[in-house]
Order: structure tokens, then sequence, then C-alpha cells
């Protein structure tokens, strides 16, 4: 009983407590007591034979009578000493009954509180707050279960929001599909390669979404196998450009690479740093007119290489910064995935960059002044 309660547990530390204080006052009266009387009436013998008035109490202590009575007297001074120890021991035991209850119920009312709203979180009450009370070591407790919450909720609903969000991704080119070959079916769309082309492309967007899916569980689970070491910005940098250098070409927009003449090293795995500048660029070149400009630059700043992505483009509002890295988000609501991709390559790029001990963020003057993708990593 006293295990599974704390109030008890209070009273029996305090109750312990003050039963180890009173035993070690009793055994140790128990030795010094006597001592300490048969010296002081040692001394008050030698004053009653110095004539100091202590005459009678002096006979006392040779013969008969005398000795009986001092015996007596110290008897009657031995029982009240353990009377009045018995009595603070009671009075002890009282205050420490009564301090226990009020202490435990202040200790264990919050404790009480936690444990109701842990377990209607747990049955999906993510909305539940502990009443913060006070300034000590409980009431932190209660303000990090708080944030505990709050989290969680956060949590949930991001989770119903990318449940939500990936059906209707999925539902756009499936739906595509489904209505082509219907077409095909009923005679109402003709055999032809265009068809097939059209039915082609929908079912590669709808694999190249799903591999962004799985890209982006592993690197938020931190699932990625990274390969840390020195890895030159120039290199990586011309990697991308070629890689992209046909897309740009298409949609005539410029791609420049500002490149410093001495090469900046940084520590990072080569083939996800490819993999943040390409989703980085390619973004850019989505939100990019054409006869637009984008411009990639990297330089060293103290102990980090920072890398730059600017473009010429759409520009994004100050509400919307904060939130460009979430997943499927689109500042332009009626955007098509066709134009505006899978909505997921910033948040892996992100997640990426974090992952090998760096920063991103974005920075845009406002809607038609371009927008700027700026991330940080080691300096090799």
């Amino acid at each position: 009983m006293i295990r599974s309660r704390m109030g008890l547990k209070l009273f029996a530390s305090y109750f312990l407590v003050i039963a180890i204080g009173m035993g070690a006052i009793f055994v140790a009266t128990r030795f010094t007591v006597p001592r300490s009387y048969q010296r002081h009436l040692f001394f008050m013998e030698q004053n009653a034979g110095a004539g100091n008035g202590f005459g009678m109490m002096g006979q006392g202590q040779g013969n008969g009578p005398g000795k009986g009575m001092m015996a007596q007297f110290y008897l009657d001074y031995q029982a009240s000493f353990n009377e009045s120890l018995i009595v603070a021991v009671a009075a002890a035991t009282l205050v420490a009954m009564l301090a226990s209850i009020i202490i435990s119920r202040s200790i264990v009312a919050p404790i009480r509180s936690m444990t109701s709203a842990s377990e209607r979180i747990a049955e999906g009450r993510y909305d539940e707050r502990v009443v913060l009370r006070g300034n000590d070591e409980l009431t932190h407790l209660a303000k990090s279960f708080n944030q505990m919450a709050e989290q969680l909720e956060q949590v949930e609903a991001m989770r119903r929001q990318l449940i939500g969000d990936v059906a209707h991704e999925l539902r756009t080119p499936l739906t595509a599909i489904k209505g082509s070959a219907e077409g095909l079916m009923d005679g109402v769309l003709p055999a032809s390669d265009e068809t097939y082309q059209q039915i082609h492309n929908e079912a590669e967007r709808l694999s190249r979404l799903v591999d962004d899916l799985q890209e982006l569980s592993r690197v938020e689970s931190r699932a990625v196998q990274l390969d840390i070491r020195a890895v030159d910005s120039t290199s990586i940098i011309g990697t991308v450009a070629k890689r992209l250098q046909y897309q740009f070409d298409a949609k005539r927009v410029t791609l420049n690479a500002d490149i410093s003449h001495d090469p900046v090293f940084f520590l990072a795995d080569e083939g996800r740093a490819i993999q943040i500048l390409t989703n980085l660029i390619g973004n850019a070149l989505q939100h990019t007119p054409e006869n637009g400009t984008v411009t990639v630059s990297v330089s060293c700043d103290k102990n980090e290489a920072r890398f730059t992505v600017r473009d010429s483009g759409e520009g994004i509002e100050p509400e919307h910064l904060a939130r460009i890295f979430d997943r499927f988000y689109r500042v332009d609501k009626s955007r098509s995935r066709m134009r505006g991709g899978s909505g997921i390559g910033l948040t892996i790029a992100k997640h990426l960059v974090e992952s090998q001990g760096g920063k991103i963020w974005a920075e845009s003057a406002g809607e038609n002044k371009g927008s700027a993708f700026t991330f940080t990593l080691p300096v090799a």
C-alpha cells in the first residue's frame, strides 16, 4: 500500500526521519544523562564543602535517607524526561501527519491531473492540457507535458493533412488514366500514339510521386545512409547544371553559375548534395517565366559553405515563407501539379540539409520579385 501511494510514502518518510531522530536522542540521553547527573552532584558536593549553601544536599549524599532521597530524585527526573520525550514524539508524529497530508495533496493533485490528461490523449483527444500552478519542478513537468501534447496535436494534424494531400495527389493521375482507358474502351478516344503517350505520362507522374513519397519517408525517419566526406562545390554545381540544361533551354530560361575562382570544399554526402541542388534549381525553373534567369552561387562564410539559388520568377509572399518547406504546400492553391511538381521536393531538400548538419531558408521581396533559397553545410 505504501509503495502504491505517494501520500503514504511522504508520511512514512517524515515519520521515519522523526523516529530516527527521537531514537538517537533517546539512546544518547540514556548514556549521557546518568554521567551528567553524577558530575553535577559532584560539583554540588564540592560547593557544599566550600560553604556555598549546599550543606543539606551534601549531607544528604552521605548516609541513610539523604542518599535514598537523591536516588528517588534521579528516578523521578528520568521518568519526567521519558514522559517529555514521549509527548514530543507524539506531537512530532501529529505534525508529520498533517504536513504529509498537505504536502502530498499539493504534489499528488498535479500528478493525477497529468495522469487523467495522458489517458484522454491516449484516447485521441490531443487538445487536452494541464493547468499550470506555481513555479516548482512539478509545474515545469506540467509545462513539458503540455508542450508534448501540443506537439502530438500538431503531428496528428500533419498526419491527417498528409493523408488528404496524398489522396488528392494520387487521385489526379489515376483519374486521367481511368478516363483515358474508359475513352478507349468506349471508342470515344482513338487508339493512337498520342492517347497512349498521355496515359504513359500520367503513369510516369504517378510513379514519380510514389518515389518522392518513399524518399520523403526515408529522409524524415533519418533512414538515409550518408557518406560524409570533402566535396568540391564547383564539381557538384557543374554536374547539376549539365543535368538540367536541356530543361532550361526548352523553357528559354538562363542558368548562371556564379562560382568563385577558389573552389569551396564542404563536408557532405556528394550524391545528396547534388539532389539538394537539383531540387532547388528545378523548383526555381518551375517558377521562373520565359526569358528569366536562375543564378547559382557559392561562398564561404566562417565555417560554412553557403549555396544560394536565386531566380527572377514569381516570388513568394512573406506569409508563405514560413511554410514553403512543408509537404505539398503550394503558394498558389489553384496551380496544378503538371506545373508545380510533386510538392515535396523542397521538404526532401530541407531534411537532407539538416541531416548533414546544415540549415536552409527562403527569402523573397514579394510577388513577382523573385526568390532565393539558401542552404549551408560545414566547410571541410
